[in-house]
């Protein structure tokens, strides 16, 4: 599976119990914290908490822009098994 592929499943399969925002780490080193999402196509429409340097407040990006995404919210290990993860988590 390809990143691009893996990003689009994850956002698609966002799991209804866990709240939909984070941080996503672009391609160009961008931070982007967002409060909310939606998927089109091959593409992810970023809703941000606070506007930007600009004062964009949505930013749309492809899913291969993306290199990682960060959870803010405390989130619980039986969601990443779920989701296929393996292994354990610490307790703590």
């Amino acid at each position: 599976m390809t990143t691009q592929n893996t990003w689009k499943v994850t956002f698609s399969g966002w799991p209804t119990n866990v709240a939909h925002r984070g941080i996503v780490l672009t391609s160009l080193n961008e931070s982007i914290p967002f409060k909310g999402f939606m998927i089109k196509d091959d593409s992810l429409l970023l809703e941000r908490a606070n506007p930007d340097s600009l004062g964009a407040r949505f930013i749309l990006i492809g899913f291969d822009g993306i290199e990682s995404v960060r959870f803010t919210d405390p989130i619980k290990e039986s969601i990443f098994t779920a989701a296929g993860f393996t292994g354990k988590l610490s307790q703590h």
